[in-house]
C-alpha cells in the first residue's frame, strides 16, 4: 500500500512546483465535507448504490461508518466491525481492512464486499475477500454473522497487498492484489501466472463453482490455460493499491506503486501483462528474469528525481515516491474538469490530472500542491471526486480554484 520514504520526500520537496504543465487543465483546490466525522486512518469512501444518500467510510482499523450526503457527519453510524481480521498496527501498516464495495444490486440483495487482511495458523498472513449482508432489522447495519468468505490468498509478507475492489459495467467484481511484499518481487509473482499475487482478478460473486465460493466468467483470459490461475484478468502489477472504471466509458484506471525509481498510471485490458517485476514502469527493472513479454506500457509514470524525470516519456511531470490511483472526473458540478484523470502521491501530497483520447494523452499538469498524504480518492454517484486525508481523518472535495 504506502511507503514512507523520507529520504525521497526531502529530495523532492518544493520541486515539484516549478515543473511546467503541458497544457491548461483547471487548478483545483480542497474543501473539506464532513468536518464533524472522526475517523481513524480512513481509506476509502464510497456512495451506497440505492438513492438513500448514505456515505459509508472505511477505516483501516476494521470499521466501516454511514454519515448522510450533505451532512456535517457528526451523526455517522457504525455500520461493520471486522473482528476477526489482522488489522492495522505501525509496525506493519499496510495491514488491515483495505477494501470494500457495493454490489451493484445491493439495494435489492443488501451485499456489500470487503477486502482485509488475515492471520493463519502456521502464523503467516492472507487476505480474505468476503461478503456481508445488511441486518433485516436496520438497514443501516450489516449483520455480522452473514459474512461468506469467497476468496483467501497466501502471502509470502505483510506489505503490497493491493487491495482495492469494485464491480465493473460487466457485473463481475475485480480484485487488486500486490505482489506478496518486501522488495524487488523476490518471489517473482508479478510475471508467475500460478499465483495470485501481482495480479488483476475478476470473479462472479452471484455464481458458485464445485470448490469455490464464486464463479470464473467464461471470458476471463486465461480460463483455458491450464498453467493459470482462472480468476486472473491482468498480470505484472506491482502493488495496485487503487483502480477505478470511467462512469462513462467504462474503462479501467490503476495507480500501480513503485519500487525504486518510476510510479505509473495504467489503462488495464483484458489480459494485458504490465511487466513488474521486469519493468517498473516503461523501464527496465530485472532483466535477468528474461521474461520475453509483450509488455504493456504505462499512460503516464513519473519518478522519484528530477534527473530521472528528465530520461522519461513525460519529463515535464513533476516527481513523487507513492501513487494513489484515482478518477476521471464526470460530475455537473465543474464542467472544466469534465473527463480529467485525478490522481496523486502519498508522501508529495501533489494532485495531477490528465486527458486521454485516441490512445494517447492530450493534457496533463499539475493541479494542486499541498502538504496532506494522500491515502485515497473517492467518487459519489453524481461524479465528483474527493480526497481522503490519512493522519488527520479529513475528507476534502476537489473543486476549481477558480470558477471561471
Amino acid at each position: 500500500m504506502i511507503r514512507i520514504r523520507l529520504v525521497i520526500l526531502l529530495a523532492i520537496a518544493g520541486l515539484w512546483s516549478c515543473i511546467p504543465a503541458r497544457a491548461e487543465l483547471p487548478k483545483v483546490k480542497l474543501e473539506q465535507v464532513y468536518p464533524g466525522l472522526h475517523l481513524d486512518r480512513p481509506l476509502w469512501m464510497q456512495e451506497a448504490p440505492d438513492g438513500s444518500g448514505r456515505m459509508f467510510f472505511m477505516e483501516q482499523t476494521g470499521i466501516i461508518r454511514i454519515a448522510h450526503k450533505g451532512s456535517d457527519g457528526t451523526n455517522s453510524k457504525v455500520f461493520l466491525t471486522i473482528a476477526n481480521g489482522e488489522l492495522y498496527d505501525e509496525s506493519e501498516n499496510e495491514k488491515g481492512l483495505l477494501g470494500f464495495t457495493f454490489h451493484p444490486k445491493f439495494k435489492d440483495n443488501g451485499k456489500i464486499y470487503v477486502y482485509y487482511t488475515l492471520p493463519t495458523p502456521d502464523g503467516h498472513i492472507a487476505t480474505c475477500t468476503s461478503e456481508y449482508t445488511v441486518s433485516k432489522q436496520d438497514p443501516d447495519v450489516a449483520d455480522p454473522a452473514s459474512e461468506r468468505r469467497l476468496l483467501i490468498i497466501q502471502r509470502p509478507r505483510w506489505n503490497h497487498e493491493g487491495g482495492c475492489l469494485a464491480f465493473g459495467p460487466d457485473g463481475y467484481l475485480y480484485i487488486s492484489t500486490g505482489d506478496g511484499g518486501y522488495q524487488r518481487d523476490p518471489f517473482t509473482n508479478g510475471q508467475n501466472l500460478n499465483v495470485m499475487l501481482g495480479k488483476m482478478l475478476r470473479i462472479d460473486v452471484d455464481k458458485v463453482s464445485p470448490g469455490k465460493q464464486y464463479s470464473i466468467p467464461a471470458d476471463n483470459p486465461f480460463v483455458n490455460n491450464p498453467n493459470a490461475k482462472p480468476e486472473i484478468w491482468v498480470w505484472g502489477l506491482r502493488n495496485p493499491w487503487r483502480f477505478s472504471f470511467d462512469q462513462q466509458t467504462g474503462q479501467l484506471w490503476e495507480g500501480d506503486v513503485g519500487e525504486d525509481n518510476w510510479e505509473e498510471v495504467n489503462l488495464l485490458t483484458k489480459g494485458g501483462n504490465y511487466g513488474w517485476s521486469v519493468r517498473e514502469g516503461a523501464h527496465d527493472f530485472r532483466e535477468e528474469e528474461g521474461h520475453p513479454g509483450p509488455f504493456i506500457d504505462p499512460v503516464m509514470e513519473y519518478a522519484h528525481t528530477m534527473t530521472l524525470a528528465k530520461e522519461g516519456k513525460f519529463p515535464d511531470h513533476s516527481t513523487g515516491a507513492c501513487i494513489i490511483g484515482g478518477y476521471v472526473y464526470r460530475g455537473k458540478k465543474y464542467p472544466s474538469l469534465n473527463g480529467v484523470y485525478i490522481y496523486g502521491d502519498y508522501i508529495a501530497g501533489t494532485i495531477w490530472g490528465f486527458r486521454y483520447a485516441n490512445g494517447q494523452v492530450t493534457e496533463n499538469a499539475t493541479l494542486l500542491t499541498q502538504p496532506k498524504s494522500i491515502v485515497s480518492f473517492a467518487q459519489d454517484l453524481d461524479g465528483e471526486v474527493y480526497m481522503l486525508s490519512v493522519y488527520d481523518g479529513k475528507i476534502f472535495a476537489i473543486v476549481p480554484a477558480s470558477d471561471k
